[in-house]
């Protein structure tokens, strides 16, 4: 459906470079990473709203590189919604038509679909000061797929609005996806929305792609130190390695459960691979130390228990039950372990994955 080659372009200090992916006919996918990585430019280009210096943007088989946007098939929201404030409801969704050619039965019949889908019956006289957050993301969403897009473009649709409704759309954009089957493409920050969302994605960082896959592979198997850091393993180290042995810290020796491929490297520990307890472990268990509880950090759905050992601080996470229960307060003697399996190996060379075992 989607493929771009070599694509590269600049825009007032926001820069792309060589950037290559493929999306599939229906895909629901992700482009993620951080406040300026380059993913609004490289969804502008992708619409035809920025020029592109170097590189090929193909839409259902169709070089439309250099195609004006109106030409491309393509829908757009962005997270401001940018809706007409002179316009109703009825004539906002409807704007897009005066750049395409549609019989009117057609177009009415799309427009009653629409205004049901999204539950806007009520709202079709209303200009856009007098909706709600809500309703003005429905209404932006209805006016871009007005025009049967083959790709709808979503710029962060999110951010703007409050945690409890974000989840209520969330669930929304999803359902909107499966019925209208329609390529969605969306840009945001958020890896857990990226996660609840994406059947696959690409992670951004400064203007270039780090990692594209299925959100499982990238959240599971992160290939460089940036992605890892970006998918939640707050456990990184440096770290020297001898055999089946990473020694971090000031002599902290892991088992890796097999020979690393390189010498010398960064380790990363994902939190819910962690587990602490406040009984002793056995002598003969792998990668299980004692510690002291430095901080406990409240993260709304579960708390982060960051646990002392020598020098070094480890961080797990436990449900708010389990921490009452177990009485994981400040100062507290724990016990962690990990198993070798969920340590991630980086080599220094840009720290890139390495696969254990693998040179």
């Amino acid at each position: 459906m989607i493929k771009i080659e070599n694509l590269e372009t600049h825009l007032s200090g926001f820069n792309i470079y060589d950037i290559n992916f493929s999306i599939e006919e229906g895909e629901f996918f992700i482009l993620m990473g951080p406040t300026g990585a380059g993913k609004t430019v490289l969804l502008e280009a992708l619409a035809g709203l920025i020029p592109v210096r170097h590189g090929k943007i193909f839409i259902a088989g169709k070089d439309v590189t250099r195609l004006p946007p109106e030409k491309r098939g393509v829908g757009i929201v962005y997270q401001d919604y940018v809706l007409f404030p002179h316009m109703t409801v009825t004539e906002n969704i409807r704007y897009g038509l005066h750049f395409h050619k549609y019989e009117h039965k057609e177009t009415e019949k799309r427009f009653e679909e629409l205004i049901k889908e999204f539950e806007l019956k009520s709202l079709v006289n209303r200009l856009p000061l007098n909706l709600s957050g809500g309703e003005l993301q429905r209404v932006a969403l209805a006016r871009a797929l007005m025009v049967n897009p083959s790709v709808l473009l979503l710029d962060e649709p999110l951010s703007a609005l409050d945690p409890n409704f974000r989840e209520d759309i969330r669930h929304e954009l999803k359902r909107i996806h499966q019925s209208s089957r329609t390529t969605f493409l969306m840009v945001t920050h958020d890896f857990a929305e990226a996660l609840l969302l994406g059947n696959r994605g690409a992670v951004v960082n400064k203007g270039r792609i780090e990692q594209v896959g299925k959100m499982e592979d990238i959240f599971q198997r992160p290939r460089t130190m940036f992605v890892a850091d970006f998918v939640g393993m707050k456990n990184i180290y440096d770290a020297q390695f001898n055999g089946s042995k990473a020694i971090i810290g000031d002599g902290l020796e892991l088992n890796i459960g097999c020979r690393s491929p390189v010498r010398v490297g960064r380790i990363a520990i994902r939190p819910d691979d962690i587990v602490i307890t406040k009984k002793k472990y056995d002598k003969n268990n792998i990668n299980a130390f004692s510690g002291i509880i430095a901080a406990v950090v409240d993260q709304g759905f579960y708390y982060e228990v960051h646990v002392q050992v020598q020098k070094l601080t480890f961080k797990s996470v436990v449900s708010k039950k389990i921490l009452l229960e177990s009485k994981f307060f400040d100062g507290a003697e724990v016990f962690l372990s990990f198993e070798p399996e969920v340590i991630h190996i980086f080599q220094p060379d840009s720290y890139q994955f390495n696969e254990k075992g693998k040179a």
